[in-house]
């Protein structure tokens, strides 16, 4: 999914996401609470009437921005007091205020009040914010508004498997139409957290959405889909590319580089993107060091098409029972042969 944390996914318009192929994308509680307001939103006709988007929409609960932007956080049983990043003004949120919001916001698919704790953090305070989840998913359960949005449980631990698995254990006995993994990417090594999906996922209902949160890279795709993962959403491929990162077949460019400034070939020889179709990496060169908007249009619109045809390459690989092929042939190519497949971002 890709993220449009305030109503936009950055540099593009609806349009191009459609053109694409993306039939749902992320949007931000936190930041819509805070600006313009979810009322405004709800009078505009909800999400998808304000920013004319007519395919699915999945907001998060903001749990995460407030833990990692908010200044000031105080978590209390009730809910969460924090000072918004944008004045300074005070705000409390509970689970109840959460599905008021999101009920206003009117995604198709909203997530409960989680508390999010970072990468290293002592057990103690892990397992108190992992009970504390359960507590808040099932007031969010109680307090849902809208029965049509589908409400997916978190799961959380940081990273001990006792945590993540009696958190797991809680929420499927709740009966959640979805499930989604949270609190990982968020320092953590990777080899770590692949090894909590190894015993986290395979308690999530096999015939229900499992969805890891906040995880973007090529990566990190074929690795999560191969520990039984449904869903992802990152900002990791449109903020590289507004810093001038393109993701290729044959593994990443940076286009800013003087090596492409003479390069009248496309970006990927291999995609059919209205970028690569159009235009030379010496001209998306040129956009950047120009510092001109549409270089960031043209790469993020690029790096889109590359996820959503990778994830295309994924389940048709699954169809035709060669997923571990597919994956193997997708890293030699991407990554190189024999190097390191851990992007430091995503």
């Amino acid at each position: 999914m890709p993220v449009g944390t305030k109503a936009t996914v950055k540099t593009l318009t609806p349009a191009h996401l459609q053109e694409i192929g993306f039939p749902i994308i992320l949007a931000n509680t936190y930041h819509l609470y805070l600006r313009p307001g979810s009322k405004i939103v709800q009078e505009a006709g909800g999400l998808h009437s304000f920013m004319n988007w007519p395919g699915a929409i999945l907001t998060d609960s903001g749990g995460f921005q407030i833990f990692s932007l908010a200044s000031l956080t105080k978590v209390e049983e009730e809910g969460v007091v924090f000072r918004s990043h944008l004045d300074g003004s005070t705000h409390f949120l509970t689970p109840e205020k959460v599905m008021e919001i999101e009920a206003e916001l009117g995604a198709d698919i909203i997530m409960p009040l989680d508390q999010c704790l970072p990468y290293p953090s002592p057990y103690e305070a892990a397992r108190e914010a992992q009970e504390r989840t359960t507590r808040w998913a099932a007031r969010c359960q109680e307090a849902q508004k809208n029965p049509g949005q589908a409400l997916f449980g978190i799961v959380q631990g940081v990273v001990y498997r006792d945590l993540r698995e009696k958190s797991a254990r809680e929420l499927v006995a709740m009966d959640f139409p979805g499930y989604a993994v949270g609190g990982l990417s968020v320092g953590e090594p990777k080899p770590l957290m692949y090894e909590v999906l190894d015993y986290t996922v395979p308690l999530l209902p096999e015939e229900k959405p499992r969805y890891l949160m906040g995880v973007g890279s090529p990566d990190a795709l074929w690795e999560g889909v191969a520990r039984g993962i449904d869903m992802f959403d990152c900002v990791f491929p449109t903020r590289i590319a507004r810093n001038g990162t393109a993701m290729t077949s044959r593994g990443r460019v940076i286009i800013r580089d003087a090596v492409h400034a003479r390069d009248f070939s496309p970006l990927d020889a291999e995609c059919s993107c209205y970028t690569c179709r159009n235009f030379t990496r010496a001209y998306l060169r040129h956009l950047f060091n120009a510092k001109e908007i549409l270089g960031l249009v043209l790469v993020t619109y690029h790096n889109l098409y590359f996820l959503r045809g990778m994830m295309e390459e994924i389940r048709r690989a699954l169809k035709e029972n060669r997923f571990n092929q597919a994956k193997e042939e997708f890293f030699h190519r991407y990554y190189g042969p024999g190097k390191e497949k851990n992007d430091p971002a995503g």
